[in-house]
């Protein structure tokens, strides 16, 4: 695929970002908590916000990073660091320090936005982020204990005058998700191809944009849909689906509460009027349809569900078809490294787009994907429809540059074929069926998905292994009903050694996110390995499957993980 530089020069986020809001500048735009801003207001607050970061010695290309939960102050900054010439990183406000170290330090970030009880965290870090040089607080009601200039201030000193770079297609886009090694990576695009293969919402049949003009007056036409974000925007589910709406001149809710309540989400959609919802798998989608079993009546609008991070299981979807016949239920397919792949249902080719790709765990689903997509053999060569043979789902044409700062990883993940085209590979493995759809069958490593969110057996086994009472340690997934899939560990102990499972449970919460920490955790004589020395899955799958009744363990909010 060739890809014109000149034709994708005003392709950036900023341009499109200011091209629409020109074209519908009292529109409303976001809808977040008890602040309402239309595109003017959104626009101009993020351009003090860039002016600001201007003054402050943030230059063209330089990284940003943004720590924060869903609110208004996400997508200023987001936006403002964008107008700024700067390439905004998302960082997960579940990380603890070591891990909020790592992201800060490999994504080269010279300044950070983030509220005051997360930026608290990053306090004992800063000694070892010597780029880091600017800090700016978003009051959260908290006692602020980092040194930063506070976020309003900011946007009330920054100078009108301060001139800012003119940006293009070229520019990067830096997106932080978890590697082959559980620690997190960078997937770094560029602007103008993260529009095509994510962001640019239309029709099916309908021809791309070609210019700024084209996307404004779509803009101006576009129908006056409302969608509500309950995934997180440091996540790509939400954040991409947050952008790809106000590019098309369309309003986002935002679902701003820290922790999951449906019947908060549910009015919250009601008072809103809503018509599309876009959530994650099961664990939000189950309660929810159960909510509105009970209240038939709420929200007569909404029309849509599209779910990211995990597939809806035919249970939860048979929920929602109780509840109205007719709502229309997608999983989307896709991941950091390769865009917006398909959908398992159709509809517009922008669907609800998610972080990693589906695990497949609770079903194979067939997905019908754009032309730029391939299921590949071990050669890289494309398996035509209709053949017996699994291979890896990738994509070519507009793809990352590559993994930010990892040229090993880079080089694994986006590899080069006999004929000089370079690929995408998911990760996830799949059939290609006669009707050339794709047979999503599963990832082909042993990463757990538990609602939405990737976690590496290795890494918390890691942790596991390092208590001084612990012998041995494999991490598996047990299923879940609310979460698709749960951490479970088996653990034996060292001779002699006592350990109960909260305190070793502690122990994890202390060095790790808390959606890795184990939630089910089973004490073995002895961790089972295979013949060549190798930790036995199979065996550890089984114990965990047969014991998860049994666990004990309340389930935890999704959102709060």
């Amino acid at each position: 695929m060739s890809i014109s530089a000149s034709q994708d020069a005003p392709f950036s986020l900023s341009r499109l970002f200011a091209a629409v809001t020109e074209a519908v500048p009292d529109r409303a735009a976001l809808v977040a908590g008890p602040r309402r801003l239309t595109y003017r207001a959104l626009h101009e607050r993020s351009l003090r916000l860039a002016r600001h970061l201007r003054e402050a010695g943030v230059r063209h290309g330089e990284h940003v990073a943004v720590l924060a939960f869903n609110r208004a102050e996400w997508l200023e900054s987001f936006l403002g660091i964008l107008f700024a010439g700067a390439v905004p990183v998302n960082v997960n406000y579940r990380y603890v320090a070591g891990e909020l170290r790592h992201v800060l330090a490999d994504s080269h970030a010279v300044a950070l936005i983030a509220e005051d009880s997360l930026a608290a965290k990053v306090t004992a870090a800063r000694p070892d982020l010597p780029r880091l040089r600017h800090v700016v607080l978003i009051e959260d009601g908290s006692t602020r204990e980092a040194a930063g200039i506070d976020y309003e201030r900011a946007l009330a000193s920054a100078p009108e005058n301060t001139p800012l770079p003119s940006t293009g297609g070229d520019d990067h886009y830096l997106l932080y998700t978890g590697g082959t090694t559980g620690y997190p990576k960078g997937v770094l695009w560029r602007q103008a191809d993260i529009f095509r293969a994510a962001l640019e919402r239309r029709s099916p049949g309908a021809p791309r944009a070609r210019t700024l003009d084209e996307v404004a007056e779509r803009a101006m036409r576009s129908s006056p849909q409302r969608m509500l974000i309950l995934g997180p925007l440091m996540h790509a589910a939400g954040q991409w689906n947050a952008l790809s709406m106000l590019l098309c001149g369309r309003r986002l809710v935002l679902y701003t509460d820290r922790s999951f309540c449906p019947d908060r989400v549910l009015e919250l959609a009601h008072r809103e009027e809503v018509h599309i919802l876009q959530l994650v798998g099961d664990a939000m989608a189950r309660p929810l349809a159960r909510h509105l079993l009970t209240e038939p009546g709420l929200c007569p609008r909404l029309t849509s569900v599209f779910s990211g991070g995990t597939p809806l299981t035919p249970a939860v979807r048979a929920l929602w078809r109780a509840w109205r016949e007719d709502v229309s239920l997608a999983d989307s397919y896709g991941g950091s490294e390769t865009g917006v792949c398909g959908s398992a249902t159709g509809g517009e080719q922008v669907s609800s787009p998610r972080e990693e790709t589906l695990t497949g765990a609770a079903e194979n689903r067939s997905f019908t994907m754009g032309g730029s997509i391939a299921v590949l053999d071990d050669s890289l060569r494309r398996l035509p429809p209709g053949s017996s043979e699994v291979g890896r789902i990738a994509r070519t044409g507009r793809i990352p540059l590559g993994y930010y700062n990892d040229p090993i990883a880079t080089a694994r993940t986006f590899p080069t074929d006999d004929e000089g085209r370079r690929w995408a590979l998911s990760g996830d493995f799949g059939l290609r069926a006669a009707d050339g759809s794709t047979v999503l069958l599963g990832r082909g490593n042993a990463v757990i998905n538990t609602a939405g969110e990737k976690v590496y057996p290795e890494e918390v086994e890691a942790v596991i292994k390092a208590h001084p009472a612990v012998e041995d340690a494999i991490v598996v997934p047990a299923p879940d009903e609310r979460l698709g899939q749960r951490v479970t560990a088996l653990v034996s102990l060292a001779p002699k050694a006592r350990l109960e499972t909260a305190e070793l449970r502690a122990y994890c919460r202390v060095r790790l996110a808390g959606f890795k920490v184990p939630r089910t955790v089973h004490f073995v004589d002895r961790v089972r390995r295979t013949a060549v020395g190798k930790q036995d899955y199979r065996w550890a799958k089984s114990v965990a499957s047969r014991n998860v009744a049994r666990s004990g363990e309340g389930l935890p909010d999704p959102l709060a993980l």
